[in-house]
């Protein structure tokens, strides 16, 4: 795409150097070991906002201050990571700008974006999804003259993003040229800017795309070979939960093929959270785990021997969504699963229930439902377990113990409901 090939990214990494130092790209021995790979892992996650969207946020805001028009008042719309980097760009360069955030974002999240900001930030909550806010801060950049900051889909922004790919490209070791590069995928500012920067570098196929089974925007659009607009995103990813890839970032991707989107569940994102924070001590947020959660989907057979680098997009995790992560990370590796039990209702009959339990299952869940007719009765129960295999037994005592049971871990309509 011209407006790629034309960015001039290494005036963006010199001016961003004012606010903070190239992010670390480190060799994870971790996950070498795993893979029998050098996997690299690019630690967005480090920058002062904890991910890579100060990058062109402060790359916008230079540029039109450099133009002597920074006196207007900036403006966008964002209950995330953009809104942190917007206010921290706003600060630094001692412009007035305004935040619009949906009602319904995070406590923890509108009061780290008013540190970020300051004095110079004005918060306004408005609308209960992002759509309204969106249409709510567009509405006021035309009414008071400001200037929209988006938070992917401009040349700046795209160009501010993919410092990520020049610094990886000083950074990496004397001799060593990637075979694959993982990149998360949201609305294609970050991957737009890094296969850009990239293109002369390493060939079209070393790209891997990682998107959100919720939002895989990038994946239909290229399969349709034109922007598809998704009816309905799943906003667990919410980093990455976007329901259209920009226009300027679908043109400088539409030349990838679908097969280089690799699509994550979001229970395997859970995954890579728990493991990377119980096993490196590193917090990442769900889009900051795509990348590496794509590695695992990827396995040991196609990256043994392989130059990796996997771009870690942001920690901004909120430790309230824990629990949530941890359940939905069991429930994908196979070690927790529910069900309804019908049991008959006589003395002795949860005893030889138990009695069916396995040396390392372990009851989470135990409700009574309701009773389903006179002589039987409904639970609800969870079972955890250390390793996946023991189910397989379990069914087996279940169906010899004629045992009615209905396993309704992956019924979505259910488990939302019930657990």
């Amino acid at each position: 795409m011209d407006d790629v090939t034309k960015m001039d990214v290494e005036a963006a990494v010199e001016a961003l150097r004012e606010l903070f130092p190239a992010t670390p790209l480190q060799l994870n021995e971790h996950l070498s070991a795993r893979y029998g790979a050098q996997v690299y892992l690019k630690r967005e996650d480090l920058t002062p906002v904890r991910s890579y969207k100060i990058r062109g946020a402060f790359n916008f805001l230079r540029k039109i201050v450099a133009d002597g028009t920074g006196e207007k008042t900036f403006v966008c719309a964002s209950a995330g990571n953009h809104a942190q980097g917007f206010a921290f760009a706003c600060r630094h360069f001692g412009v007035q700008g305004v935040v619009f955030m949906p009602v319904t974002t995070p406590q923890q999240k509108i009061d780290k974006t008013r540190t970020f900001g300051g004095e110079f930030i004005t918060i306004r909550l408005f609308g209960d999804i992002f759509d309204q806010c969106y249409a709510a801060a567009r509405e006021h950049v035309e009414a008071i003259g400001g200037f929209m900051v988006p938070p992917f889909d401009h040349a700046d922004i795209i160009e501010g993003q993919a410092t990520v790919a020049a610094e990886i490209v000083e950074q990496l070791p004397e001799g060593v040229t990637p075979d694959l590069v993982v990149v998360p995928v949201g609305g294609g500012g970050l991957s737009a800017g890094l296969t850009g920067y990239l293109a002369d570098r390493l060939p079209r196929q070393a790209f891997l795309f990682a998107e959100p089974a919720g939002a895989p925007s990038l994946k239909k659009s290229l399969e349709a070979g034109q922007i598809v607009t998704l009816p309905k995103v799943d906003n667990f990813v919410d980093g990455a939960a976007v329901a259209r890839i920009g226009d300027l970032n679908f043109a400088a991707l539409k030349n990838f093929t679908p097969e280089q989107v690799m699509i994550i569940a979001e229970n395997a994102v859970c995954v890579t959270i728990t493991e990377m924070l119980n096993v490196e001590g590193v917090v990442l947020e769900p889009a900051g785990a795509l990348s590496i959660a794509a590695l695992d989907q990827l396995g040991r057979d196609k990256l043994e021997g392989k130059k990796v680098v996997a771009v870690v997009s942001g920690g901004n995790f909120d430790f309230e969504r824990l629990p949530d992560v941890k359940e939905r990370a069991m429930r994908h590796a196979g070690l927790k699963k529910y069900f309804i039990l019908r049991l008959p209702q006589r003395p002795g009959a949860l005893r030889d229930f138990l009695n069916l339990l396995g040396p390392d299952d372990d009851i989470a869940r135990f409700e009574y439902l309701k009773k389903s007719a006179r002589n039987f009765g409904s639970i609800l129960i969870g079972i955890e377990t250390r390793d996946r295999k023991s189910f397989a037994d379990l069914f087996s005592r279940f169906e010899t113990a004629g045992l009615g049971y209905e396993d309704i871990t992956e019924n979505e309509i259910l488990a939302n409901l019930i657990i």
